[in-house]
């Protein structure tokens, strides 16, 4: 495979929109959060090519992206995504009679009010008049 049908792996991550700027892209590599067919890389100037699959941990999610092609820049969106098809699986669905609530208490019950510690506190010492 020639030469150009490679891209280096923070260029991709920032012509595909993942991350907002290569410099981030190069830190985010450099930090071990990046793998590229199962095996883990720390290298910004990785290069990758068209089919590999790239398993990317994020803050709060995980992606799982198959390249389809190189960038040439960092266009509008829509024109990112053709650089990827997405393969990341959908999160299980949320029963929706298991929503969990606030805690409820009945009135009276857990910590006083202020107004219930003075009446506590004037109960207590009767003599000290505030």
């Amino acid at each position: 495979m020639d030469q150009a049908a490679r891209q280096r792996i923070d260029k991709w991550l920032f012509f595909a929109r993942v991350i907002k700027s290569r410099t981030l892209a190069a830190k985010f590599v450099a930090g071990g959060k990046v793998r590229v067919n199962g095996d883990k890389i720390d290298q910004p100037s990785f290069a990758v090519k068209p089919d590999d699959v790239l398993t990317i941990s994020l803050e709060r999610k995980i992606l799982v992206l198959r390249i389809a092609g190189c960038g040439h820049r960092r266009g509008p969106a829509p024109e990112a995504q053709l650089l990827y098809e997405d393969l990341t699986p959908k999160p299980a669905a949320v029963d929706k009679m298991v929503v969990l609530k606030a805690a409820e208490r009945e009135p009276g019950a857990g910590r006083p009010t202020k107004r219930d510690r003075r009446k506590i506190d004037m109960f207590r010492n009767p003599e000290t008049d505030d």
